[in-house]
C-alpha cells in the first residue's frame, strides 16, 4: 500500500514546471537508456505497436508539433536548447520513456486493487493460510533444530539469525568469546546457575506484613519479649494486602498450610500510597519484591536478597549471575513467540490480558511448564493488584503444577517453588511454606541458600530446634555461611548461651553477605555484648544506627513510625492525656487495694517474667489488656479498675501495648533493654514503693517511683530497673498511643 499511496500522489497534483534541462552526452544518454529499459518494456513494446502502430519518432514529433504550437499561440518561448544550438538528445527518448511508466503505474493499480479484492471479497481463506504456515513454521523449527544443530553457535538450543551470522563469519561464536576471556567451555549443569548464589531467605517474611509498615509479632505475653523472639525481623512493608492466617506462626499445627481461604477481600483500611522517597521505608510489597524476583531470575534464576546493604561481591559470582536462568524446554522454545506475546502485556501491566494469554497456552498447550509458570505469575501481579487473598491461592496452586510438569527444567522448577513458599508465607500458610521448602532442598541438596530458607521456615514456626538443625548442617559444609552463622547465633542467644552466641553473631555480621545486615542481629549481639560487661556493644549499636537500623544509639525499637516526637522522658501535659493521669492518681488507692486482693487470694495471676530480661530476681505480670483487647476474665478480679479505664481509650486501644501490674520482689534486676516500638509511651503509677532502693533509668537518666504518682517514659528507649529494697515494689503498668498518631495509624497499626 505504500508503493500505491507514492504512486497516487505522483499523479494526482498537476505536472512541475520544465526545469531547464543540461547538455547530455551520446555516450551517458544511451548508458541510461540502456539501464532503464527494462524486461517490462521489451514485452510491452508489442503491445504499444499493436494499439496504435506508432513509433517512438513519430511520437516525437507529434509532441514537438504541439509544443511549439502552443508556445506560439500563449506567446512563451519555445523549449531550452543546450549551448550550441540543439536539443538535448535525452529528450527525444523522453516520451517513450513516460508512455512506459505510465503502463506500469496501470499495471500496479490493478494489482493493488486486485489483492485489496481478495482481502475484503474472501476470495481466499486465510485463516488457513496461517494455520498451514505455523506447522511449517513449526516443522521447519524441528527440522532446523535436527539439522542445523551443529551451527548452534550461542547455545540456545536452535538455530537463528545469530547463528546464520556466525556461520557467514559475520559474527564471534558466544562460546569462543567465553572460551577466550574464561579458558574453559560453559557448563551446562543446572546446579552451576546457584553455586555462588545469595539469597534471603527471610524475604518471604518480609512479606507476611498486613497493611501498615511494620509486621507484628506473635506468641508473646509481653511486647517486650517479641523483641527476644528467635523470629528474624523482615524489612518494612508498605501498604500490602493482608495474610489469611497472621497467627499461623503462633500455632503452627492447627490447620494444612495448604488449606484455601477464599475470603478474598481486605480486612484492614487501605492507606494512601507513597513513593519510596515520600514513605522512606524499604519496598517490598508483593507487587515489588515480585518484579524484583522477575528481573533476578532474567539475570540468576532466583529472587535478589532483600538486603538493606550488600557488600560488593567476587568477580566469579557476578560472572556466574549474568547467566540467564533456562526456563524453556525444548517444546517450550517451538511456542516461544506466543510465550513472549503473553509475558509482553505482564510486563506491560496488562494483567488480566496476560492471564487470559497464557490460560490459552496452558488449554492448548497443558505439557508446557513455561506457559504454567507464566500464568501463576499472571495471577501473583493480579492478586496483588485486585489485592485477593483467592487470587494469590490459584497463583500459588499454579506455581506448584509449573514445577511438577515432567519436562520442567530444573531453573524453573527451583524459581516457582522458591516463588511458591514465599507466597505462603504472606498468607500465613507457614507449615505449607516449610514443606514446598524442604522439597526444594531434597530436589537442590548441595544449595545452601535452600536450607538457609528452610532454617528461617523453622524459625517462623517457632520451631527453634528445627532450625538449629538446619543451621548446623549448613555450617558443617559451609562454615564461612555468614548467613548461617548470624542465625545460629540468634537461635543460641535465645536459649540463653550469651556468650557461645557472640561470634556467631559477630562474625556473621561483619561477613556482610546478604540477609545478615538486619536490625535484629545488631540488636542481640549488643545485649549480648552488654550482658557479659563487654563495653563494644555500644560500637555495634551505633553501626546499627549508621545503617539505619535504629532512631539512635539509644532508642533501638523495631517496629516504628517515623516522625513522631522522640523523647525519653514526658509529662502529662506534652502527652495531651493529662485526664488519664488525673484519673490514676486520685484513685490509686482503690487500684493498688485491688491489685493486693488479687496478689493475697490468687497469686497464680501473677504470672513470672519469661522474656529472658531479668539478670536475678523474681518478677510477676498481671495483664488487664493486652494489643487493645481485654485478657480474658482478667478485670473479673480488679472491675473498678478497669471501670476507671473503660473511658480511655488510647489505652484501652492501644494495639501495641498492655494495661497490667506489676510485682518486684527484692534483689531483683532488669537488664538493660528497648521496647519494640516507638509508637506507644509507658505510664508507670507508684503503688506499694518501699524506700529506698526502687529505682528506673531510661538513657542516662535515673529516677524513683513514688506511691500515687505517675512517671511516663518512652520504653523504644534503652532503661534499666534494679530492686534493692528490703520488700516487694508494686506498680501499675498502662501504655498509650503516641500523642503524635493519627486516627487513621491508630486504627490500621498491626497489633504487637
Amino acid at each position: 500500500m505504500q508503493r500505491f499511496r507514492h504512486y497516487e500522489n505522483s499523479y494526482s497534483s498537476s505536472p512541475p514546471p520544465a526545469a531547464p534541462v543540461e547538455e547530455i552526452h551520446t555516450e551517458q544518454l544511451q548508458e541510461e537508456e540502456e539501464e532503464e529499459y527494462t524486461e517490462e518494456e521489451e514485452e510491452m513494446q508489442p503491445l504499444i505497436q499493436e494499439s496504435g502502430g506508432v513509433t517512438e519518432e513519430e511520437v516525437l514529433k507529434e509532441q514537438e508539433a504541439e509544443v511549439q504550437e502552443s508556445g506560439r499561440e500563449e506567446g512563451k518561448t519555445a523549449p531550452v536548447e543546450s549551448k550550441n544550438g540543439q536539443r538535448p538528445e535525452g529528450e527525444r527518448g523522453g516520451a517513450a520513456k513516460y508512455s512506459l511508466f505510465t503502463w506500469l503505474a496501470v499495471l500496479a493499480l490493478l494489482g493493488v486493487w486486485s489483492s485489496m479484492a481478495v482481502v475484503y471479497l474472501d476470495i481466499v481463506d486465510y485463516d488457513s493460510v496461517i494455520a498451514k504456515a505455523q506447522e511449517f513454521r513449526l516443522n521447519f523449527s524441528e527440522v532446523l533444530q535436527g539439522k542445523l544443530k551443529a551451527y548452534d553457535s550461542d547455545g540456545d538450543g536452535d538455530f537463528d539469525v545469530e547463528d546464520a551470522k556466525v556461520l557467514l563469519g559475520l559474527k564471534t561464536s558466544k562460546t569462543e568469546e567465553e572460551s577466550a576471556e574464561e579458558g574453559t567451555k560453559p557448563t551446562e549443569t543446572p546446579e552451576s546457575f546457584y553455586q555462588k548464589e545469595e539469597d534471603h531467605p527471610s524475604q518471604a517474611a518480609a512479606e507476611t506484613t498486613p497493611s501498615g509498615e511494620e509486621p507484628p509479632a506473635s506468641g508473646s505475653q509481653d511486647v517486650e519479649s517479641d523483641i527476644q523472639a528467635a523470629v528474624p525481623l523482615p524489612p518494612l512493608v508498605e501498604d500490602e494486602f493482608t495474610p489469611d492466617h497472621p497467627q499461623d506462626s503462633a500455632h503452627p499445627y492447627e490447620g494444612e498450610g495448604d488449606a484455601i481461604d477464599s475470603t478474598g477481600v481486605l480486612v484492614e483500611e487501605l492507606q494512601p500510597e507513597k513513593t519510596a522517597a515520600q514513605s522512606g521505608q524499604y519496598l517490598t510489597s508483593s507487587k515489588v519484591s515480585h518484579e524484583a524476583d522477575l528481573q533476578s531470575e532474567e539475570r540468576t534464576g532466583s529472587p535478589p536478597a532483600a538486603t538493606t546493604e550488600v557488600e560488593p561481591q567476587p568477580v566469579e559470582a557476578a560472572v556466574k549471575k549474568k547467566k540467564k536462568p533456562k526456563l524453556l524446554n525444548k517444546f517450550d522454545k517451538t511456542i516461544k513467540a506466543e510465550i513472549d506475546a503473553a509475558e509482553k502485556l505482564r510486563k506491560k501491566g496488562k494483567l488480566e490480558e496476560a492471564l487470559q494469554a497464557f490460560e490459552r497456552l496452558v488449554q492448548q498447550f497443558p505439557q508446557s511448564p513455561r506457559a504454567r509458570y507464566g500464568k501463576a505469575q499472571a495471577e501473583d501481579d493480579l492478586a496483588e493488584k485486585q489485592r485477593s487473598n483467592e487470587v494469590l491461592q490459584r497463583a500459588i496452586n499454579t506455581y506448584k503444577e509449573a514445577s511438577e510438569l515432567p519436562d520442567a527444567t530444573a531453573d524453573l522448577m527451583r524459581a516457582a517453588l522458591k516463588r511458591r513458599a514465599a507466597r505462603q508465607q504472606f498468607l500465613g500458610r507457614t507449615r505449607g511454606s516449610l514443606v514446598t521448602l524442604q522439597t526444594l532442598v531434597q530436589i537442590f541438596p548441595d544449595d545452601v541458600s535452600l536450607k538457609n530458607d528452610l532454617g528461617v521456615a523453622h524459625l517462623l514456626l517457632g520451631d527453634n530446634k528445627g532450625a538449629k538443625q538446619v543451621y548446623e548442617e549448613v555450617l558443617g559444609v559451609a562454615p564461612d555461611n555468614g548467613f548461617a552463622k548470624v542465625h545460629y547465633g540468634f537461635i543460641l542467644k535465645a536459649e540463653n548461651q550469651i556468650a557461645e552466641s557472640i561470634p556467631f553473631l559477630r562474625e556473621g555480621l561483619e561477613s556482610g553477605e546478604p540477609g545478615t545486615d538486619d536490625g535484629r542481629f545488631y540488636f542481640h549481639l549488643g545485649d549480648a555484648l552488654q550482658r557479659v560487661g563487654d563495653d563494644s556493644a555500644y560500637q555495634w549499636y551505633e553501626l546499627g544506627h549508621k545503617r539505619g537500623h535504629f532512631a539512635s544509639v539509644w532508642q533501638r525499637s523495631l517496629y516504628n513510625v517515623k516522625g513522631l516526637k522522640a523523647q525519653p522522658w514526658w509529662t502529662p501535659k506534652e502527652t495531651g492525656y493529662t485526664d488519664l493521669v488525673k484519673v490514676l492518681e486520685r484513685n490509686w488507692k482503690t487500684i493498688r487495694d485491688e491489685a493486693l486482693a488479687v496478689m493475697d487470694q490468687d497469686r497464680g495471676r501473677f504470672l513470672p517474667e519469661d522474656e529472658n530480661l531479668r539478670e536475678k530476681g523474681e518478677w510477676g505480670q498481671y495483664t488487664l489488656w493486652q494489643q487493645g483487647r481485654k485478657a480474658g476474665s482478667a478485670c473479673q478480679g480488679v472491675p473498678k479498675t478497669c471501670s476507671l479505664l473503660d473511658r480511655f481509650p488510647e489505652a484501652t486501644g492501644c494495639k501495641r501495648g498492655q494495661i497490667k501490674f506489676s510485682v518486684m520482689q527484692p534483689g531483683t534486676h532488669v537488664w538493660p533493654h528497648t521496647g519494640p516500638t516507638n509508637c506507644r509511651l509507658r505510664m508507670h503509677l507508684g503503688l506499694v514503693i518501699p524506700k529506698p532502693g526502687c529505682r528506673i533509668r531510661c538513657t542516662n537518666q535515673t529516677r524513683e517511683w513514688e506511691e500515687g504518682k505517675v512517671l511516663i517514659f518512652d520504653d523504644s528507649f534503652e532503661h534499666e530497673v534494679w530492686q534493692e529494697a528490703d520488700s516487694y515494689r508494686l506498680i501499675f503498668i498502662v501504655d498509650v498511643w503516641h500523642p503524635e498518631l493519627t486516627q487513621h495509624q491508630r486504627q490500621t497499626l498491626s497489633a504487637i
